[in-house]
């Protein structure tokens, strides 16, 4: 939820980083968001489960690769 509450204020994900039992934004809020970028119209609640966990995932895969921490990468990979 926090990086796509960020992605929709256009703000560079590059630089955040998720901090575990930090809390923003309201139950209807977050899944507001989700119904939002899921991709699919209507969806139940196991393909939101499904989405989340994914998304989740692939987030935390993305801060632990030393290819997305922009201290080691620098500019040399910008826009990839």
């Amino acid at each position: 939820f926090q990086y796509l509450k960020r992605f929709d204020r256009g703000c560079n994900l590059d630089t955040f980083r998720y901090e575990a039992l930090s809390v923003e934004g309201s139950p209807a809020e977050c899944l507001q968001v989700f119904l939002l970028h899921c991709g699919i119209v209507d969806p139940s609640w196991a393909e939101l489960r499904n989405f989340t966990w994914f998304l989740n995932i692939q987030l935390r895969d993305c801060e632990a690769s030393v290819f997305c921490n922009p201290d080691f990468v620098q500019d040399t990979l910008n826009g990839f």
